[in-house]
């Protein structure tokens, strides 16, 4: 928090209205203070550094890339902030994916006001918000996933560098943190996982995260 004790907040959503319908609602908390909006997770990745939110609220839909992935960029980048995610569909995969990247929360935009500023307290205060039902969900698809061959072909295609890199993303490392173990610049580390996302014919860093969980050991 602030030094004045207010929860600073950033949002994240393509829809001007649905932004300051959420600023309205947030804003009758006097402890709650806006920092920051985005349309898209590129904006988002521009104006959060300088913001320094304790809470993102992110929209999971967003029209360039996900909220998802920004959760997980944005805690790359600052583990501090808590990320609180906000749709408008039951998307068992959005769930999935959100818990992979550290969300804090996972919640309805048909929330109501009060509903929502408790939310932000709670995840602010570094609470979990996901549902205790619907996480052990995702614990149990890993756990079937384990059933698969571990010596996925896939595997083969890798360097020694990026095996490393997934291993350490299944650990549910941040980019930071991948860095510091590997002795790599986040920008080097960036490069590299986008190579081995395109040899494993993956798009998103949370399905990397997904898969790594389920099919790969550490490598000496």
């Amino acid at each position: 928090m602030s030094e004045n004790g207010h929860i600073r907040v950033f949002l994240l959503d393509d829809h001007e209205l649905v932004r300051r319908g959420v600023n309205d609602l947030l804003s009758v908390d006097p402890s709650i203070e806006i920092v920051g909006e985005a349309a898209s997770a590129t904006e988002a990745m521009d104006r959060v550094p300088d913001a320094h939110p304790d809470v993102a609220v992110l929209d999971v839909r967003l029209p360039d890339g996900s909220g998802v992935e920004a959760c997980r960029e944005i805690r790359s980048r600052d583990e501090s902030v808590k990320c609180l995610m906000l749709t408008s569909f039951a998307d068992d995969e959005a769930l999935f994916d959100a818990v992979m990247a550290g969300a804090a929360g996972y919640v309805p935009k048909v929330i109501r006001g009060d509903d929502l500023i408790s939310a932000v307290r709670e995840v602010a205060a570094g609470h979990s918000l996901l549902d205790p039902a619907a996480t052990a969900q995702v614990i149990e698809r890993l756990r079937d996933g384990g059933a698969r061959s571990e010596q996925d072909e896939r595997l083969g295609d890798l360097t020694g560098q990026e095996r490393r890199l997934l291993d350490l993303i299944g650990e549910g490392l941040t980019n930071r943190e991948i860095g510091e173990q590997t002795g790599l610049a986040e920008s080097a580390v960036r490069k590299s996982m986008s190579a081995m996302l395109a040899k494993l014919g993956m798009e998103r860093l949370t399905q990397a995260e997904a898969y790594a969980a389920r099919v790969t050991k550490p490598v000496p």
